[in-house]
């Protein structure tokens, strides 16, 4: 069976009807708020991939006369863009739309809206409908472009609009943009995924793999380089498979190589990196790019083989090893990180330990640990777990513990060694601007305000655990 797709992009017959939508939305706002802008309250949860859906929701709402705000009580429309990834993510959702009954009790021309991952799912859609009656607007993840179409439908007729369209979804270029940052921008190279491991709900959700255009991205980045952007980060589930599903030459190192040709001083990151579909070519590349990053997200999820297979991730603890070693041996500099599950069904205390002893091995700069949390309609949700909560919290805790000693290690040897670094912003808490390294470490140190977005070196003082302390040296 051939599963190249040449053309999934959404048809401009489409996007020009939703264009006139949009031109309609703004009439009738005009209308309704005629001395001041419509205020739009948007608030995303999740992965990086989410907070770029959230960038284009912005755009589409600024595009129509909304004006964004940072306060639900100002807000005359709120929308959450969702995460299905996690059970604690979807409580905090219910949660949080619970709050606004109150908001829409008192300002009952607002207009409350759900998108995301979490509304792809059928029996959260159906949940939404029955018990929170309030919410105007429901939407999947193959749908944003309609927004405008969705919002025309809530304005004109004052019904509940439901769209979960399914399908694998297309891809839709030229939506308005309204970036969250002035000097890092995300970068979406494709949307879903192949993998079906049997405790992720993605491919449900997001469908399957699709990827953009290989010179629209390479413009993209060339635009945001030319405007003053230091940081891009290539985004998709797994962008090792980058351009597998088109019958196209290009591949992911061959994306890295040419956006690293792009002219200008700016930093490449990407994520996330399946093991699955590593290569050394990546690698390589990485290692002959300057201005790739030296940093690898590369998630294992566990280091026994058995629960590999289970969590059918297709490939073993030696391929994995295998894949760091030769990353170390081209960039002995390399920071990597990844993620762990602990407690995955039928895993057994010994199995866990060999994830501890990997974690030895790989000498992580840090990890995002999970405890397993069952997602409906995945193969994993329906296995036996005899493993008691209290006990998956125990391996938690060992696992942590250990990570914390390995990455204080590795910090303690950053002492008085200096870095290049991108200025992001000024920590509230501490007073001290905020900068992170190429590995992803983040420095602190004193300096004024004019420094944020531009790159600097800054010494290593106080190597603590997850935050260091440093002390500016000079910029560049």
């Amino acid at each position: 069976m051939d599963n190249k797709r040449k053309n999934f992009t959404v048809p401009e017959e489409e996007l020009e009807k939703q264009k006139e939508y949009s031109r309609l939305v703004s009439l009738v706002l005009s209308s309704r708020f005629p001395s001041s802008a419509p205020k739009a309250f948007v608030h995303t949860y999740g992965c990086q991939g989410n907070v770029s859906d959230g960038e284009k929701i912005k755009g589409i709402l600024c595009s129509l006369g909304y004006e964004l705000t940072d306060s639900v009580e100002d807000a005359d429309l709120v929308l959450y863009n969702t995460c299905a990834i996690r059970e604690h993510a979807q409580d905090r959702v219910f949660g949080n739309v619970g709050a606004l009954k109150k908001y829409k009790t008192a300002k009952p021309d607002m207009i409350i809206a759900l998108c995301g991952c979490m509304m792809q799912q059928e029996y959260v859609a159906e949940r939404i409908k029955n018990s929170f009656r309030y919410v105007d607007l429901v939407f999947g993840t193959h749908v944003l472009h309609k927004l405008p179409e969705f919002l025309h439908r809530c304005l004109c007729s004052g019904k509940r609009v439901f769209d979960l369209s399914g399908g694998d979804g297309n891809i839709v270029e030229g939506l308005p943009l309204h970036r969250d940052g002035a000097f890092k921008a995300w970068i979406p190279i494709m949307y879903g995924c192949n993998n079906f491991c049997s405790y992720c709900v993605v491919p449900y959700v997001r469908g399957r793999e699709r990827s953009r255009s290989f010179e629209l991205i390479v413009e993209e980045a060339r635009q945001l380089v030319a405007a003053g952007y230091k940081e891009l980060t290539l985004l998709g589930q797994n962008v090792n498979s980058y351009n597998k599903d088109l019958e196209e030459k290009y591949r992911f190192p061959a994306l890295l190589s040419a956006i690293n040709d792009i002219e200008g001083d700016f930093i490449i990151r990407f994520m996330t990196s399946h093991p699955r579909d590593c290569t050394k070519e990546l690698l390589e590349t990485m290692a002959r790019c300057k201005k790739v990053a030296k940093h690898l997200h590369l998630p294992v999820q566990s280091g026994n083989d058995r629960v590999l297979r289970e969590m059918n991730r297709h490939y073993d603890r030696e391929k994995y090893l295998g894949l760091i070693k030769y990353a170390y041996e081209l960039m002995p500099e390399l920071s990597i990180t990844s993620d762990i599950i602990v407690g995955f069904p039928g895993e057994t205390y010994e199995e866990f330990c060999d994830t501890l002893s990997l974690l030895k091995e790989v000498n992580y700069t840090s990890l995002f640990t999970f405890i397993f949390s069952p997602r409906p309609g995945t193969k994993a949700a329906s296995m036996p777990d005899e493993v008691e909560k209290k006990e998956k919290s125990r391996w938690f805790s060992e696992l942590t513990a250990l990570q914390e000693e390995i990455a204080s290690k590795r910090t303690a040897a950053m002492k008085g060694r200096s870095y290049r670094v991108l200025v992001e912003e000024r920590n509230e808490n501490s007073g001290l601007l905020s900068a992170r390294t190429e590995g992803n470490v983040i420095i602190e140190f004193e300096g004024e305000d004019c420094l944020i977005g531009s790159f600097a070196k800054v010494e290593v003082t106080e190597p603590k655990t997850w935050v260091l302390k440093g002390r500016f040296i000079e910029l560049g």
